[in-house]
């Protein structure tokens, strides 16, 4: 009877959300790949596939994945079992599901809930059932220098087999991940996949004397520590070179922000105090018009009392004179005769007296309304200034007012907010650059304290090397690999059992620029796949790849660019040939040969509304403002 082959390949990965349109990518065997425009969710297909797989939570937080609260991943086995992982977007545990459930089961469909934890002691968690799947279950790996085992996690080879983009290009071994105190169980897993041999074999070291006893208790508090801080780096980066990089990088964009922002300031400044001076003038010239308007009203007025009066005066002058024309009569009302008259009874009777002065006054009001006549015609003519002026006052203020609100003040407001991001990205740099530190000291606490452990760290590192033979088997599966890749560099490969990672015609891998870092990382996580297939040792059959090729795209340097080689065409033509026992996911950012692109297990994200695929997730258009 023939024993089926371990391992399980990725059949989809959905995301759904109540009111969201499902968002989700299938897998098939052999060679898948995603490619197309950059931030349109492939890196995150990567992390997402990890944390369907035990990864910690939370997913990076992305504006598209707000409404979402759901993940299914879809697993195949490789002789036909089918399951399906539910998880919530914001972690926890799993829930099993037997089939493949492209869309979320009804609540009637039976399920086994899975912890999140790994544990040796039951079944019931995703770690023992992904390493049943793998052949893996129950296998212990070292843990440290006197022989202490650990129950062997799933976590403990997915980083083995999903490589996302920061991986790929770092400098230390794929074996390491930054953390000291996983060297050892890192090493032991790798070997593992090699030799298909664990450590359960290993007799743990006798009690250590009461001072032994506190030394470790120190390094046992040390690690915690440490493993706390490193937990935080990782968020934050890898490289103490890179936090150097970016803090130069930071500091010079702080400095053309602030001479942006303070150039704007300036402009706002001078474009406000014109808008204050424009606003003010315009108000006391409405002010003052204001002012002459009810003067002319005053004063046409007045100008009507001394028409009425002129008017009076008028007939009093003309009243005089009739009674000087007419003479001495009878009185027309009592037929008196004139020489019994009494004019004098109330008045001294001087008519002409009384013309005079009507005269006189007419003559002094109609001065006055001169005088009055001239007052308004200068009014007017400064209300007609005032009206003709005033409307391209308004003009000059609404010009400014609108250069204020919508171009200088958003710009400001523009250049302000990203001042205060760089500021803030400033501090999560000097903090990241303060962890460093921090943990290099205690670190080198930490080696003090080692150093009092009689020498059986290096005795315990020796006998977990990986055998000479497997080594230099695994060496030249990647050389085979590197080669068929028209690798610029190509040459004897060989495993350095100090660094514990290859070296590649006489250069270490970490030498190579990012770009080719990416490239051999990518052999060596491929090579692990084909040797482990090849002698028939554990692993999950499977890998994830993001970014690969990345000396296509950001090349470090001259020597690292790839651009005008043919080794992306021999590169998906090796990865087309695989058996179809494995699979193999690449993310990418540059397109692939034509004949890539056609196949039907590639798919682009081509960031267009309009055409094809948009992104991971659908495209959903900015609400109005």
């Amino acid at each position: 009877m023939t024993t089926a082959i371990p391992g399980f390949r990725l059949r989809f990965l959905g995301f759904f959300g109540p009111q969201k349109q499902p968002a989700a990518v299938t897998f098939g065997p052999g060679l898948n790949v995603i490619y197309g425009a950059s931030n349109t969710g492939k890196s995150f297909i990567v992390e997402a596939i990890d944390f369907m797989l035990g990864g910690k939570p939370p997913l990076r937080d992305i504006p598209e994945r707000v409404g979402y609260d759901l993940v299914l991943l879809g697993l195949e086995t490789l002789d036909g079992k089918s399951f399906t992982l539910w998880r919530s977007m914001d972690g926890g545990g799993f829930r099993l599901y037997e089939g493949l459930h492209q869309t979320p089961p009804a609540p009637d469909v039976p399920y086994k809930q899975l912890d999140e934890q790994h544990s040796d002691k039951n079944d019931a968690n995703l770690s023992s059932f992904l390493l049943g799947l793998c052949g893996l279950r129950g296998k212990r790996v070292r843990k440290n220098s006197r022989n202490d085992t650990n129950s062997l996690s799933f976590r403990n080879i997915a980083r083995l087999m999903i490589v996302n983009e920061t991986e790929i290009t770092q400098q230390s071994s794929p074996l390491f991940d930054g953390n000291p105190t996983g060297n050892t169980p890192n090493l032991a897993t790798f070997k593992l996949l090699l030799t298909g041999t664990d450590d359960s074999a290993l007799v743990a070291s006798n009690k250590p004397e009461p001072e032994e006893l506190s030394r470790e208790a120190q390094l046992q508090f040390l690690d915690q520590l440490l493993d706390d801080y490193r937990e935080r780096l990782k968020e934050l980066t890898r490289s103490p070179k890179e936090l150097e990089e970016q803090l130069e990088k930071i500091d010079t964009s702080l400095r053309q922000q602030a001479a942006q922002v303070n150039t704007t300031e300036a402009e706002f400044q001078e474009a406000a105090g014109k808008r204050r001076e424009v606003r003010k003038r315009l108000e006391e010239s409405r002010e003052r018009r204001a002012e002459v308007g009810a003067m002319l009203e005053r004063f046409s007025l007045l100008d009507k009392h001394y028409a009425s009066d002129i008017e009076r005066l008028r007939a009093i002058e003309e009243g005089g004179t009739l009674f000087n024309v007419l003479g001495s009569r009878h009185c027309p009302v009592c037929g008196a005769a004139p020489a019994h008259h009494r004019a004098d009874a109330e008045c001294e009777g001087n008519i002409d007296a009384v013309v005079q002065a009507a005269r006189k006054e007419i003559t002094k009001i109609e001065v006055l309304r001169a005088e009055l006549s001239t007052t308004v015609r200068n009014l007017e003519r400064e209300a007609a200034s005032f009206d003709r002026k005033m409307p391209a006052a308004v003009r000059e203020l609404d010009l400014i007012s609108e250069v204020v609100e919508e171009l200088i003040t958003p710009k400001l407001s523009t250049l302000r907010k990203s001042y205060s991001e760089f500021a803030d990205k400033r501090s999560e740099v000097r903090e990241a650059m303060a962890l460093y530190a921090t943990v290099q000291d205690m670190e080198r606490r930490r080696a003090d304290l080692e150093k009092g452990v009689k020498g059986e760290k290096a005795g315990a590192l020796a006998s977990a090397d990986i055998p000479t033979t497997v080594a230099h088997s695994f060496a030249k599966t990647v050389e085979g690999i590197l080669t068929g890749w028209h690798f610029p560099e190509a040459g004897d490969v060989y495993f350095d059992s100090k660094t514990r990672d290859l070296v590649i015609a006489g250069k270490s891998r970490s030498a190579f620029g990012k770009g080719l870092r990416a490239v051999t990382h990518a052999a060596f996580t491929l090579g692990l796949l084909v040797f482990c297939r090849a002698r028939q040792t554990p692993h999950t059959g499977f890998v994830v790849l993001d970014s690969p090729l990345l000396a296509y795209r950001e090349p470090d340097g001259t020597e690292d660019d790839l651009t005008g080689t043919d080794l992306q065409e021999q590169f998906y033509a090796y990865l087309e040939m695989l058996p179809t026992d494995t699979q193999v996911i690449v993310v990418e950012n540059t397109n692939p040969p034509d004949t890539i692109m056609k196949h039907h297990q590639s798919l682009m994200f081509g960031k267009n509304p309009h055409h094809g695929r948009y992104g991971l997730f659908p495209y959903t258009a900015e609400p109005a403002r």
